[in-house]
């Protein structure tokens, strides 16, 4: 069903309807229990054996609630009592620009509760994100517990299926792994017992990180065929995801906070409604294939900006630098530094308004610059410089918290700090703002206005570096935090928001879709970083995601390369004192630099792949692919063993290509020791580098007949 369609009641227990388009099919069925379920879920192309029977296919939403549980006990978010007996009343389609969607209404009568459950997709493309609606219609108020976002049945067997998932820890992002679903959902001789097993493999967010221990993503795929489910859940703040066995199957269940693992409860009174945290599911016939439509998702679900297809660089002044600790007097000899090899932003990171002899952790929240610190001119007399120097000027913030002896923690309400059994939480000397309340609204919207509108300020690194356990009203806080973002750019449309958390702890699809850089790291070491800068574009596109690039005078120029390299098909968040580097060294800097400037056009149209595999912490060599329209550019890390190693390229199997070595970290030698050699018989790039460590950026590009290689 596609285009505008008028609502359809519910004719039938056996009732069916198809939605979808060029790039998504989906098929919806009643079971002998009057239950709509998804039968179907698949890429066109697919094969009709991907149909399930609505007898072993699940309902469209599971929901518990006081005095509304499960109807078979156990960890698995699926067979609710309430869930089984929501019914069909009606369902429209509708298109919006590159958008499909679908609204399917669903009604218990027992409570009165009724769902309605969004389907969108966009346009050739085979993602499905979903939302559920829900509205008390029932006379007696409802007091939620869980209620699932997405959920699918009838997938592989588990005999068949790995999962992937991805821990995802402070200064260690990224590190995907994969196991046979059977390790975690044990084969229990369904045939003697009549039931499933109780088991499942649950992931979960915890605090109000949302990416803190795991990444809000997983994966399911069938080694048989290769075929691949990939999901992002997106919430800024709790989630959870649970599959197991059901009915000689599997089943996905996708959703936000629960009782259970969040301390969550919505009271839902009579006409009271409630949305459920959105979740995602991208098809492909194997992981990288179902990343590449999860990225052109997340590029079409984002809010639009410039910033990402200008893709400036940015200088900041903390990692491995000023730490912190910025002056007057430190500040304009980098600035002056940064310009000069060609930077474009220069942002001033913590401490700019710390005047507190006893340290401003837990000082902040009044967001006025230090009179010590920059004593001549103030703040702005920086700012002003940096924009003489041709650069956007950039500050830090840490907008949610207020420290316990800031003035703000005095003079703001109780009211407008996130409480639990009405008291403020405190977290490592700070207390942390509820935007739903007006008051602390008010006081960020007076500091950013002040920062933006009058300084001039065109960049905010927005951080967030405390954690608090969950519950209360952290769901609510964190749809309102989003929502003040949007505000802000919305009266500020040119200003740049990068998106931090202790670096990638909070690295979600809904932040993701409001700001535009994501922090993929606090890492100092150049050497532990490859396998996060590798890895980060399964959970950000290249050209929102933030890798550190922190060159020192100390380091060789071998050294100095090797940590350019490394962010260079990312977004380039440079640092070091690059004011104490000799004219050599800032040459080289200059150098990588202009290398990624003539390479950055291309990276919001490429789509990530792994020639060695997603990476391991401790990977010898590492390597991330980006496959464009024109071009394919690979870049290489070896941090130990043999010097040489084939990198796999599937997509310019049997073509005549180019391969051009754009940077490396090689250096100085009498012969080339870094060589990348194209064949085309295997589809194969044959790397050596002979530093340890070292890197390697290559560009691949078909050749016409006739051109040289």
């Amino acid at each position: 069903m596609t285009g505008d369609a008028p609502t359809s009641p519910a004719t039938s227990p056996e009732e069916k309807f198809t939605w979808g388009h060029a790039g998504l099919e989906a098929e919806f069925a009643t079971g002998p229990d009057g239950a709509l379920r998804v039968t179907r879920l698949a890429r066109p192309e697919e094969s009709a054996l991907t149909t399930v029977d609505s007898a072993s296919a699940l309902p469209l939403v599971e929901i518990t609630a006081l005095g509304h549980g499960n109807g078979w006990s156990g960890p698995r978010f699926i067979d609710s009592a309430l869930g089984g007996r929501l019914r069909h009343r009606a369902h429209r389609s509708e298109r919006d620009g590159v958008w499909h969607r679908l609204h399917v209404e669903l009604l218990d009568e027992t409570t009165g509760l009724a769902a309605e459950v969004v389907y969108s997709s966009p346009d050739g493309i085979p993602v499905i994100r979903s939302e559920v609606r829900l509205r008390n219609e029932g006379a007696e108020p409802l007091v939620l517990r869980s209620v699932s976002s997405l959920l699918l049945g009838g997938l592989p067997s588990p005999d068949v299926l790995d999962v992937h998932r991805a821990r995802n820890d402070w200064l260690a992002e990224c590190r995907w792994f994969t196991e046979p679903l059977r390790a975690h959902v044990a084969d229990i001789g369904r045939e003697f017992h009549e039931h499933d097993s109780r088991a499942c493999l649950a992931v979960r967010s915890r605090g109000s990180w949302p990416t803190d221990g795991h990444l809000a993503m997983g994966a399911l795929s069938d080694r048989t065929d290769g075929r691949t489910w990939l999901w992002q859940i997106e919430s800024a703040v709790a989630w959870r995801w649970d599959t197991g066995e059901c009915g000689g199957g599997t089943y996905l269940a996708l959703g936000g906070p629960t009782d259970a693992e969040h301390q969550w409860r919505e009271h839902l009174a009579q006409g009271a409604e409630f949305t459920t945290e959105p979740a995602v599911l991208a098809l492909g016939s194997g992981f990288e294939d179902a990343l590449a439509a999860l990225t052109a998702y997340r590029r079409a679900a984002r809010r639009p900006h410039p910033d990402h297809t200008t893709l400036p660089v940015v200088f900041n002044d903390y990692m491995n630098t000023l730490m912190g600790d910025p002056t007057t007097e430190k500040l304009l000899p980098l600035i002056d530094a940064a310009a000069s090899v060609g930077a474009e932003y220069f942002c001033i990171d913590s401490g700019w308004y710390d005047d507190d002899a006893r340290g401003w952790w837990d000082s902040v929240g009044e967001w006025l610059p230090s009179e010590r610190r920059f004593p001549d001119g103030g703040i702005t007399a920086v700012l002003d410089h940096i924009r003489s120097r041709g650069m956007v000027p950039g500050l830090w913030l840490e907008p949610e918290v207020v420290g316990v002896r800031s003035p703000v923690a005095r003079s703001l309400p109780d009211e407008a700090f996130v409480r639990q059994d009405g008291m403020r939480v405190t977290e490592h000397g700070r207390h942390q703002l509820d935007l739903r309340h007006p008051a602390a609204r008010a006081h960020l919207d007076a500091a950013v206005d002040r920062i933006v509108g009058e300084w001039g300020v065109g960049y905010l690194k927005l951080d967030y570096n405390i954690t608090v356990s969950p519950g209360g009203p952290l769901l609510g806080h964190s749809r309102a935090w989003l929502d003040w973002l949007s505000s802000l750019l919305d009266r500020h449309p040119g200003l740049v928001i990068e998106n931090c958390a202790s670096g990638g702890m909070r690295m979600d699809g809904a932040s993701l879709a409001v700001t535009q850089l994501q922090s993929t790291s606090d890492q100092q070491d150049p050497l532990r970083y490859p396998p996060i800068a590798a890895a980060a574009p399964t959970v950000v596109p290249p050209e929102q995601g933030a890798v550190w690039a922190y060159p020192q005078p100390e380091f060789t120029d071998e050294e100095i390369a090797f940590t350019l390299g490394g962010a260079l098909l990312g977004r380039i968040h440079l640092s070091g004192y690059l004011n104490h580097m000799s004219p050599g060294q800032l040459a080289l800097v200059r150098q990588a630099l202009d290398t990624y400037k003539s390479l950055r056009q291309d990276l919001p149209r490429t789509v990530p792949f792994w020639p060695l595999g997603l990476p391991g912490w401790d990977d010898a060599w590492v390597a991330l692919g980006l496959q464009g329209e024109d071009a394919t550019y690979v870049s290489v890390w070896r941090r130990g063993g043999a010097t040489g190693r084939t990198l796999r390229v599937p997509h310019l199997a049997d073509r005549a290509v180019r391969s051009e070595i754009l940077h490396t970290s090689i250096l100085h030698t009498s012969s080339p020791q870094a060589t990348a050699v194209w064949h085309a018989d295997r589809c194969e790039l044959a790397v050596d580098l002979a530093g340890d460590p070292a890197c390697l950026l290559v560009r691949l590009t078909e050749m016409v007949p006739g051109q040289a290689a």
